[in-house]
């Protein structure tokens, strides 16, 4: 019912990203999910087609190591060149997240749980951090609600672990109730 209510948006980001660049609208990129199962992760693209991951890989292990530069208060890649105009503004107020409600549909995701990682992340993962993978991932979760990119590796960890031990439906609706904050604000968005 939310993706039907959304179609006038998803068209309009759609277009805009059609104009923006050349390349596929959504962005297909596989995850791990629950268990190590890996899924097809559905995004609006927001980078150039076809970049080099390399920059983000050797990021990813500096903030796993703790030796990551925070940059402009956040643990993100700054001014990555990958990145579109459109995508931008898309990515700054999750916009961008849309597509992962047919993850939903398709039972990879859930509305709540960790945010699902890339396999080479998941190379780096201690069996402390494996542990995000005995839950489905969802579109929000007590990490994005409590900071997302301001919020180092292992910060990001003990919220995911927070929210796996006192998981409940009252603490998935006060996520839930706790993200459009989180999504006009911005804070910790690139």
């Amino acid at each position: 019912m939310l993706l039907i209510m959304l179609v006038p948006v998803l068209l309009a980001i759609a277009a805009i990203i059609r104009l923006d660049s050349p390349g596929p609208i959504v962005f297909r990129q596989h995850r791990v999910g629950r268990a190590g199962r890996m899924f097809n992760f559905y995004k609006f693209r927001t980078m150039f087609d076809g970049n080099d991951p390399s920059e983000h890989r050797g990021y990813y292990a500096q903030l796993v190591r703790g030796e990551a530069p925070r940059v402009n208060g956040s643990y993100k890649l700054a001014l990555d060149r990958r990145v579109t105009r459109a995508g931008r503004l898309l990515r700054r107020y999750s916009l961008d997240e849309f597509p992962q409600l047919l993850n939903v549909l398709k039972g990879e995701m859930s509305l709540v749980g960790p945010r699902p990682p890339l396999p080479y992340e998941v190379d780096w993962y201690g069996p402390r951090e494996l542990r995000r993978l005995q839950v489905t991932p969802g579109l929000t979760g007590l990490w994005q609600v409590s900071g997302r990119g301001t919020l180092n590796f292992q910060e990001m960890i003990e919220l995911d672990l927070a929210y796996i031990n006192r998981w409940s439906l009252l603490l998935d609706l006060r996520i839930l109730l706790r993200t459009p904050w989180a999504v006009v604000t911005a804070k910790g968005a690139h």
